[in-house]
């Protein structure tokens, strides 16, 4: 897997993780178009697969009703029925006699309080689980998996949710009251275009005084007395002259 496809899918499992609380090993359930290209494609093993592709532990699950659909389809689709036959069951209370696409929204409606990952290669069934909160969908291209980023529906339900716990309840606001005396309203007032006015001439003259508390500082700075530091000096040069030694010595006496 490509570097950028990587990190693509770890940032969408971590945005998953993080606001709607989905945790490794992380339950993958699949339909029939998904574990038929999974047979067709040799994209073996299967779990192996789709855990490299969430970068964690993973269990496949399928439901009876996709099972159903898939032995209504007769001998084209056997090896898609008996690789289908080997993942666990998720539980639903439709006794097979449901469609896979209607089972598979049933089960992750309400926003998905199974934690589901959806597999599917039906492109009208994804747009549709993109559309319900905490529902991450995955697909197959050829023998490649790919996992679809939150769509703006998911990620405005978790900006909506943020919105409201940022705001005070009437209840708590009341508790507070009661306990300490000090009503907070429930809003972030607004303010008026003279508090504005304020807030700005408050903020140029703090930019001047500021301005001419540094120019100040710099001229006295500049007033003091400077001592020139000593450097190190090298050595005399006239120290360095080799010593003349004279050429006629006079003999020593007798």
């Amino acid at each position: 897997m490509k570097h950028g496809k990587r990190k693509r899918h770890r940032r969408c499992v971590t945005f998953f993780s993080a606001c709607y609380g989905f945790r490794s090993p992380f339950k993958v359930l699949c339909d029939g178009t998904f574990v038929y290209n999974l047979v067709v494609n040799r994209v073996v093993p299967a779990d192996k697969a789709v855990s490299d592709t969430l970068s964690a532990p993973v269990k496949l699950f399928i439901t009876r009703c996709v099972l159903e659909e898939l032995r209504r389809l007769g001998r084209s689709h056997a090896d898609t029925l008996a690789a289908a036959s080997s993942l666990a069951i998720a539980r639903c209370d439709h006794e097979g006699k449901s469609k896979a696409d209607s089972c598979l929204l049933d089960l992750v409606k309400e926003n998905n309080s199974e934690h589901f990952f959806v597999a599917t290669q039906d492109a009208d069934l994804r747009k549709k689980l993109q559309e319900i909160p905490g529902v991450p969908v995955m697909y197959g291209l050829r023998n490649a998996l790919f996992l679809e980023q939150p769509s703006s529906a998911q990620r405005e339900f978790v900006k909506d949710g943020e919105r409201r716990r940022s705001h005070i309840s009437d209840r708590e606001r009341r508790q507070l009251l009661k306990s300490t005396g000090v009503n907070l309203p429930s809003t972030v007032p607004k303010w008026s275009s003279d508090d504005e006015k304020d807030v700005a001439s408050h903020n140029e003259d703090a930019a001047v005084n500021k301005k001419s508390e540094s120019t100040r500082k710099r001229l006295t700075v500049k007033d003091r007395p400077r001592f020139k530091r000593k450097k190190a000096k090298g050595p005399n040069p006239l120290s360095c002259l080799k010593k003349k030694t004279s050429e006629n010595k006079k003999p020593a006496s007798e």
